[in-house]
């Protein structure tokens, strides 16, 4: 499951060379605090015209709890999608993987076929 940048994309690390802003993506919530896949979606958009190069999701100390609300995959899933329907360039999107190893590798193997080789997995201790 090893990732080395020599393996990714070359768009990818023109991007990355060139500079290019992969902020963390924020979440949207209702007023009954679940996920707001239609805000959430807008949300995506909105970064991406806005000249993101991509997104980072679960990356930020505010979505480390969409971890334990089950949300972690669903919100992958979405900026995922999203992006992929949106940009008109391909997005470099980045999974957050947090925790001790056992679940860091859980969430790397949510991530890994998501994410394809269009970026990096980021691991926060």
């Amino acid at each position: 499951m090893t990732s080395h940048w020599q393996d990714w994309p070359p768009y990818v690390l023109a991007a990355l060379r060139k500079g290019v802003v992969i902020p963390a993506h924020p979440l949207a919530l209702n007023a009954e605090r679940k996920l707001d896949t239609r805000r959430q979606r807008a949300l995506t958009r909105y970064y991406l015209d806005a000249g993101a190069g991509g997104l980072a999701v679960g990356v930020h100390t505010t979505q480390f709890a969409i971890r334990e609300a089950g949300l972690f995959e669903p919100v992958l899933d979405l900026a995922m999608r999203s992006a992929a329907e949106w940009a008109r360039a391909p997005a470099i999107m980045i999974a957050g993987l947090v925790g001790r190893t056992a679940q860091a590798v859980k969430e790397a193997q949510v991530a890994r076929p998501r994410l394809s080789r269009r970026a990096p997995l980021a691991r926060h201790a």
